[in-house]
C-alpha cells in the first residue's frame, strides 16, 4: 500500500510517481493548476516571460501528447523545456529513457533533485540550441532490443518553437518522431498547403509530414498565454521529401521566394537572388511556373523545379 495523499512531498503530488496511493477526492487545492503554484512558491521563482515560460497544467492534454508520440517501452526521448516535470514524470513511465534539456538553472536542479531516484533521466541545463543534437547520442543507453534513434516530444516555448524544430529536422541526428506544443497559429502555418505556403511551411515538410492533433486553449497553461496552442506532430521522413542537389542552396532560393511573399514571384525572387526581372521571369518559364504566381502558392516539387532551373543556369 502506498502513502496517504496527505503525507506526499510537493514533488510527489506534482509528478503524479505515486503508485499505489490512495488518493482523497479531487479538490480545488488538488488541481494541477494548485500544484504548478505550490512549486513554483516551493523553488521561490515565476515564470519568465523572456524564457516563454508557460507550464502545462491539463492533465487532458498530457495524455493527448503522449497518446500521439506512441511511446513504446524501448524509446528514447529528448523534451525540451521540461520546466516544472510534469509531462516528465508521465514519459518516465513509458520511455526507456528520457533526455530533458532545460535552460533554466533553478528548474534543471529542481528536475534533477524530483527524479533523483530515476537513473533513465538525464537531465542537462542548456539551451537547446547550441547542443548539436547527434551530441545527444552519447547520453543514450538503449537496451539490446532498442533500435537507435529517439524521439522528440515537448512544451516548447512560443517565441522559439520554430528555431527548435528546424535545429532538429535540420541536424544530421534526426529524430523520427517529433511531438510538440507550438502557437495555434505557428502550427497552422506548418500544416498549410499550396496556397498558404511560407518559409516555415516549406522548412519542415521538406524533412517530415505535420498534423495538427489537437488545439489547446490557453487556460491549459499557467500562466495563461494571451493566445491559443495546438499539439503538432511530425512524422519524419528518411530523407528530404524532394530530391535537390544542395539543400543549403536550396533553401537559399526559397527564402529569396519569400523575401517579398506580396510580390510575384518574379519580383520576390529578384530582389531576393539580385537578379534583373526579365532574367528571372526567364528562369521561371523555363521550370514551368509562371511568373507572375505568388510564393505562397508553390508545392514543395515546384520549388524544387525553381531551385534547378536557377542552378542549372549559374552553372552555365
Amino acid at each position: 500500500m502506498g502513502r496517504p495523499y496527505s503525507k506526499l512531498s510537493p514533488e510527489e503530488r506534482l509528478t503524479g510517481r505515486n503508485t499505489g496511493v490512495r488518493r482523497k477526492p479531487a479538490s480545488r487545492m488538488d488541481s494541477p493548476l494548485a500544484q504548478a503554484k505550490q512549486r513554483l512558491r516551493s523553488l521561490n521563482v515565476r515564470a519568465s516571460k523572456g524564457l516563454g515560460q508557460h507550464f502545462l497544467v491539463d492533465h487532458s492534454v498530457l495524455n493527448k501528447i503522449i497518446s500521439a508520440a506512441e511511446l513504446a517501452s524501448t524509446d528514447t526521448v529528448i523534451e525540451v523545456g521540461p520546466g516544472l516535470g510534469i509531462l516528465t514524470g508521465v514519459l518516465l513511465e513509458t520511455a526507456e529513457r528520457v533526455i530533458a534539456v532545460e535552460v533554466d538553472s533553478k528548474l534543471a536542479s529542481s528536475l534533477e533533485q524530483t527524479f533523483s531516484h530515476v537513473p533513465r533521466l538525464t537531465v542537462l541545463n542548456a539551451d537547446i540550441l547550441d547542443i548539436d543534437p547527434a551530441t545527444l547520442a552519447a547520453f543514450e543507453k538503449p537496451s539490446p532490443n532498442s533500435a537507435r534513434g529517439y524521439k522528440v516530444v515537448a512544451n516548447l516555448p512560443y517565441y522559439v518553437a520554430s528555431a527548435i524544430i528546424r535545429h532538429f529536422l535540420e541536424s544530421s541526428f534526426k529524430p523520427s518522431l517529433m511531438v510538440v506544443m507550438a502557437q495555434k497559429e505557428v502550427a497552422q502555418s506548418m500544416v498549410a498547403e499550396p496556397g498558404g505556403m511560407s518559409l516555415l511551411s516549406v522548412g519542415i515538410q521538406m524533412y517530415g509530414k505535420p498534423s495538427i492533433v489537437s488545439y489547446v486553449p490557453a487556460r491549459s497553461f499557467h500562466p495563461r498565454p494571451k493566445v491559443d496552442s495546438a499539439i503538432v506532430r511530425i512524422d519524419v521522413y528518411p530523407s528530404p521529401a524532394v530530391n535537390v542537389a544542395d539543400v543549403d542552396n536550396f533553401f537559399e532560393v526559397v527564402k529569396a521566394g519569400f523575401s517579398t511573399p506580396r510580390k510575384q514571384l518574379r519580383n520576390s525572387l529578384s530582389i531576393g537572388l539580385q537578379l534583373s526581372t526579365a532574367e528571372t521571369a526567364d528562369i521561371l518559364e523555363e521550370a514551368g511556373i509562371d511568373p507572375k504566381r505568388r510564393p505562397q502558392t508553390l508545392s514543395l516539387d515546384e520549388w524544387a523545379g525553381v531551385y534547378s532551373a536557377f542552378a542549372g543556369r549559374s552553372e552555365r
